[in-house]
């Protein structure tokens, strides 16, 4: 009786369990879907640039706005001598939530990658492209340039805006 009972409410259990839809493979977005997600991008990137923005105002340090849409605390960096594909550069950065707590303790490192080569999140490729061996700057990256609408798997959450403290080496 007892297994009967155990059996039962397993089975009741899982289908009460809500399923998650999943795109099948080789199957597109129907228009309407693609728009209502490229509404949904638009809505929240601009919900996270007012909301850094507002973050910004309240901090002592300044920063400036990249072309890319995102900010760095080095001011006229977008007017220096930028890297072209086939440079080499050493960085290695840390990233932070913007309560400015680190997630990871060991550093992301790059060490002699070669510009066009390298597979970076573009708003740290292109600020090492401007900055001068041993120079710092910290980025504020909206999430649609971080890790987006699936966070990295691990600290990083979906749609998780970040700071970056990036070096060149």
């Amino acid at each position: 009786m007892n297994k009967l009972f155990y059996i039962t409410f397993l089975a009741l259990v899982v289908s009460c369990a809500k399923q998650t839809p999943v795109q099948p493979e080789g199957q597109f977005l129907s228009e309407s879907e693609m728009e209502d997600s490229k509404n949904r991008s638009k809505d929240l990137n601009n919900l996270e640039r007012a909301q850094i923005e507002d973050w910004i105002n309240a901090q002592n340090i300044k920063y400036y706005p990249m072309g890319m849409n995102y900010w760095i605390n080095v001011e006229n960096l977008e007017k220096r001598p930028r890297k072209n594909n086939g440079e080499r550069i050493s960085y290695q950065y840390h990233i932070y939530d913007f309560d400015r707590t680190r997630l990871y303790d060991v550093p992301v490192e790059n060490i002699n990658v070669e510009f066009g080569h390298f597979k970076e999140l573009d708003a740290v490729e292109d600020a090492v492209r401007y900055l001068k061996k041993g120079e710092e700057a910290e980025l504020l990256i909206p999430s649609v340039l971080a890790f987006g609408t699936y966070g990295d798997g691990k600290k990083i959450s979906n749609d998780m805006p970040l700071i970056i403290k990036v070096k060149v080496l």
